[in-house]
């Protein structure tokens, strides 16, 4: 029938259907402890007052503080920037959830969410690199350091990789509305990932898989190869200095980035195999992997590099000191 809001749309062998033929998702919070939602929704609330608190505390220092205008930590700020985005991209849902028990999720609105989780996943993924391929040019070429990255090819660096990410991020949603949807239209998460999206498909979801395993391995996978590598140059450069005290100090100047890589992409593998393999994992470790994916580097990114960072700690503790006195 021509009016027929469930009429399917054929072009080019490509099968597109109505939207309004979708039913919504249904977030999951945590399974069988519905009635415990509101007390675990504090907890949430510490953890991302803590996560806007410590990036939009980078962000300002790096801002305010001119001595700060360096390439690491601008790529610091970048770094915080992409945290800010996770947190605002999974907020809504997650708080709507455990705070009024509202479990639906229009389907082209699932889709937007998705979007710009993996949008700014990948966007955090390329920001690691550049600051891994930061460190190493500031210990193998220190004297060119500053002219090698200046501010405007580090504004060229952060457009780029946001421009990588939602290229290959964008034909995502739009492969995924070919699929059909039928009855088990059940989320494992409070938020909207893609491959938890495309095992709700009744309809074959192969091509859908591909692209996120492609798109996986030729981003995140080069990404994590590339750090890799600098860190292999790295420690070949830092073996190379005659000083203990020369190695101690230059391997320093690299822990709180390998802490954010680890904080990144452990949580990220764990999810991605939970997904893709652990049909028979319980329910609930489906939920705390994906919390801890999306959670943990937000949260505890500002708090390694407030400690491990000289400069950024001293900066907020002398701002600190000077609203104290204003207030005295």
């Amino acid at each position: 029938m021509a009016g027929d809001p469930l009429l399917d749309i054929k072009l080019d062998g490509m099968v597109f259907f109505n939207s309004s033929s979708y039913k919504p998702f249904l977030l999951t919070g945590f399974p069988g402890a519905e009635a415990s939602h509101p007390v675990i929704s504090v907890l949430f609330c510490v953890l991302y007052l803590i996560a806007l608190t410590g990036n939009l505390t980078i962000l300002g220092i790096v801002w305010v503080e001119e001595s700060l205008h360096a390439p690491m930590y601008l790529f610091l700020a970048m770094l915080a920037a992409s945290d800010l985005g996770l947190c605002a991209a999974t907020m809504p849902t997650l708080l709507q959830l455990f705070w009024f028990n509202v479990r639906e999720i229009d389907v082209d609105a699932c889709l937007v969410q998705m979007f710009f989780i993996h949008a700014f996943s990948l966007t955090e993924s390329g920001t690691l690199l550049t600051m891994a391929l930061d460190r190493y040019v500031a210990i193998s070429t220190p004297l060119r350091y500053t002219t090698l990255l200046t501010s405007s090819t580090i504004a060229n660096i952060g457009v780029g990789l946001l421009a990588r990410a939602v290229a290959v991020i964008f034909p995502g949603p739009f492969l995924i509305k070919r699929l059909r949807f039928c009855e088990a239209n059940v989320l494992s998460h409070s938020y909207c990932l893609h491959p938890d999206i495309i095992k709700l498909s009744c309809s074959d979801p192969r091509i859908s898989s591909i692209y996120g395993l492609v798109i996986i391995l030729i981003t995140f996978g080069v990404d994590a190869a590339l750090i890799l590598l600098s860190y292999v140059k790295i420690l070949i450069t830092v073996l190379g200095i005659a000083s203990r005290e020369g190695q101690r100090k230059a391997l320093n100047t690299c822990v709180s980035h390998v802490c954010a890589v680890l904080l990144l992409y452990v949580p990220m593998i764990g999810v991605s195999a939970i997904h893709r393999f652990g049909d028979h994992v319980p329910p609930v470790v489906h939920v705390i992997m994906g919390y801890v994916y999306l959670l943990m580097p937000p949260v505890l990114n500002p708090v390694v590099y407030c400690i491990k960072t000289q400069e950024i700690r001293t900066r907020i503790l002398g701002n600190l000191l000077k609203l104290q006195q204003k207030g005295r």
